[in-house]
């Protein structure tokens, strides 16, 4: 087969859309709904036009709402029939959720709202329960909250049981919306200014030794303010580490979503990489959020060579459930800081936790007497805990504990 039409179903918030490369590579045309400002040669796209496929007919719908430019498509078989069999909906309607509407930003949400309402109640309510769906996110996207690890499902299943298309007027819509809407990462709006503009060709091979640092390049590095970004896993980062170094263990498949969310876009970064992971897997990661064009390089060596060097570390301790348990029965417990969402923690939470989010960290002055004395960061399995006490550390609060296990382990301690 041969690469003939590329479409993009939106502007994208939460990575580098790769058809600009895909182009490059094909020669193949970039398709994109007429209203995106795009910058880049892009043929548009509006309500109704119809391609044809050898026996796959393609008719685009217009289904704004996560964007203002956001499309689905309406796939038929013609060798069976004429009638759709099955709808690419993009960013629009998940399996288990919807997309949030919030990402171009705050001064057209309302109406995105209310586009996102119309686009899945009514442009999608025509269409029969049959149609197969197909999204572009699986679990653990940003774009949405209770996506659900399937890769595909039918209209009428998602009418059935997608929490979010129960709702039988926009009011009420809306209120649920902005009950549950998650963090917005500061990476998203350089995201969707980098998807508009014609973006660089990433070469596919491509001479990478000369991003190796040596002690002295990333101590140099470091001094004059590059932030170090420490993927290794939370219990690695905990033991040992370079101080002000901020940690997102590239173990988890969120990572992306944590880097964005962690560290400001643009700003320069020397990585400190985990063993199983090389430099050319994590650029191409980071690529895919924008932020490789502030990579300066990585510590060759890693953090053992840090270590033998003699040079000044950090570290936090972790304490295990049934350890915290006693502590908080005896004289002088420590304070609890839970990380998770507003909804993890009223769903559940440690008597007497006082919940943090990482938005309110980020801003750089939490504004809590509470983080002078001993506090244990807490979050579901330790993950965010560890990003959030690498920032707080980077901020100037000493003594801090990660609860190991985090909520499942309290959960399970009892």
């Amino acid at each position: 087969m041969r690469i003939t039409h590329i479409f993009d179903t939106h502007v994208h918030a939460d990575h580098i859309s790769g058809a600009q490369q895909l182009r490059a590579l094909t020669n193949a045309d970039i398709y994109i709904h007429e209203s995106a400002p795009v910058k880049y040669e892009a043929k548009k796209l509006k309500d109704g036009d119809e391609f044809k496929f050898g026996n796959a007919a393609v008719r685009v719908l217009h289904t704004p709402g996560h964007t203002p430019n956001s499309i689905s498509l309406l796939v038929s078989d013609l060798a069976r029939s004429p009638e759709p069999e099955m709808v690419l909906t993009g960013d629009l309607l998940f399996v288990g959720d919807i997309g949030r509407p919030d990402l171009p930003g705050k001064e057209i949400m309302d109406e995105q709202i209310e586009n996102l309402y119309n686009s899945l109640h009514k442009t999608l309510g025509r269409l029969p329960d049959y149609l197969e769906v197909y999204p572009a996110h699986g679990q653990g996207s940003l774009c949405g909250r209770g996506m659900s690890a399937k890769p595909f499902s039918t209209l009428g299943y998602e009418r059935l049981t997608n929490f979010m298309l129960q709702y039988a007027n926009v009011a009420d819509f809306k209120k649920a919306i902005l009950s549950y809407l998650p963090m917005r990462p500061q990476s998203f709006s350089g995201i969707i200014n980098g998807n508009m503009e014609k973006l660089p060709v990433v070469p596919a091979c491509e001479d990478l030794t000369g991003y190796a640092l040596s002690l002295n390049e990333v101590e140099k590095l470091r001094k004059s303010g590059v932030t170090i970004l420490d993927l290794r896993d939370d219990l690695s980062f905990a033991a040992a580490h370079i101080p002000g170094s901020i940690n997102v263990g590239a173990s988890s498949n969120a990572m992306l979503n944590w880097i964005g969310v962690a560290i400001p876009p643009g700003a320069p970064l020397v990585l400190i990489l985990p063993s199983d992971k090389t430099f050319k897997d994590i650029r191409l990661e980071l690529q895919r959020i924008g932020y490789d064009g502030a990579v300066k390089g990585w510590l060759k060596g890693g953090i053992n060579a840090w270590l033998q060097s003699g040079r000044e570390t950090q570290g936090f301790p972790h304490i295990s459930a049934q350890a915290l348990r006693v502590r908080l029965a005896g004289a002088n417990p420590p304070a609890l800081v839970d990380v998770r969402s507003p909804k993890e923690f009223e769903d559940m939470k440690i008597e007497g936790a006082v919940n943090m989010t990482f938005d309110r960290i980020l801003q750089r002055n939490p504004g809590n007497d509470i983080l002078k004395n001993e506090t244990i960061i807490v979050c579901l399995s330790g993950y965010r805990a560890s990003i959030a006490a690498s920032l707080l550390q980077e901020q100037g609060c000493a003594d801090l504990k990660i609860l190991s296990g985090g909520m499942t382990a309290w959960q399970n301690s009892r």
